[in-house]
């Protein structure tokens, strides 16, 4: 479950997630969160997986924002969470290699709280890929733990074949999380790939009154949306059934 607030990380556990992906500015897809909402994210009873993205846009990134990207998996282990969730691309926008090794080797040198390894999810910069085949065999040989892809489509389900065909190739070697669309009304054909991991927002979503302040003065867009537990609940309740 992805959340952007505390009400968000409420709302998670309230509706039975089994793991949170913490972050930021989900109408761009998701960026890094600030340290205050990390350490409140600590005390959740689930497993925490920071998002580290520093900027909207592609995943290409320069020297500044490799490093932030860096201390942002230092953040997340002094902060015991669970793990991160972290991308990265070439002009070409293959799998960058030899950055993510070194973001990679530095995870593994650190940890959770409890001394556990943190957790490695490849971001959907993954759906950008030339190859997605390559690319999954390119991620497990640089030992990501999960990859969080749509099935290289805007949306999960229309991305269901090859997210059939790289839960198939994988074979157990990666779990495939399959992400973006994702609700009660996609998850049975999503699940139906043989996927088992769902990613999801679970928002509900209301306009913001022209009129209000708020509004006006460009403090909040046209529509705002807050982690709905019921609809939390109902994708849990699919989720576990199927399994």
């Amino acid at each position: 479950m992805c959340v952007e607030s505390v009400a968000g990380l409420h709302a998670a556990v309230e509706g039975g997630a089994d793991r949170i992906e913490l972050c930021a500015a989900l109408s761009v897809g998701g960026l890094t969160p600030p340290a205050s909402l990390i350490r409140a994210a600590a005390a959740a009873p689930l497993p925490v997986h920071l998002l580290a993205r520093p900027s909207a846009g592609g995943f290409v990134y320069n020297a500044a924002e490799q490093a932030l990207i860096a201390d942002d998996i230092r953040t997340a282990a002094e902060a015991g969470l669970a793990g991160v969730v972290i991308g990265a691309s070439t002009e070409r926008r293959t799998l960058d290699m030899a950055l993510l090794a070194r973001w990679i080797a530095l995870a593994r040198t650190l940890g959770d709280a409890r001394g556990k390894p943190l957790s490695l999810t490849l971001h959907r910069a993954f759906d950008l890929v030339p190859n997605p085949i390559d690319a999954l065999e390119a991620s497990i040989a640089l030992g990501f733990d999960r990859i969080l892809t749509s099935g290289c489509t805007p949306r999960a389900i229309d991305g269901a074949a090859t997210l059939a065909m790289l839960h198939a190739r994988a074979d157990g070697r990666i779990i495939i999380l399959a992400g973006s669309g994702v609700n009660a009304v996609t998850a049975p054909d999503i699940l139906a790939t043989g996927v088992r991991e769902l990613h999801a927002s679970c928002r509900s979503v209301r306009p913001v009154d022209e009129a209000s302040p708020e509004r006006r003065f460009g403090f909040v867009g046209p529509d705002t949306g807050m982690t709905d537990p019921i609809r939390v609940n109902d994708l849990a309740r699919i989720t576990h059934l199927t399994a």
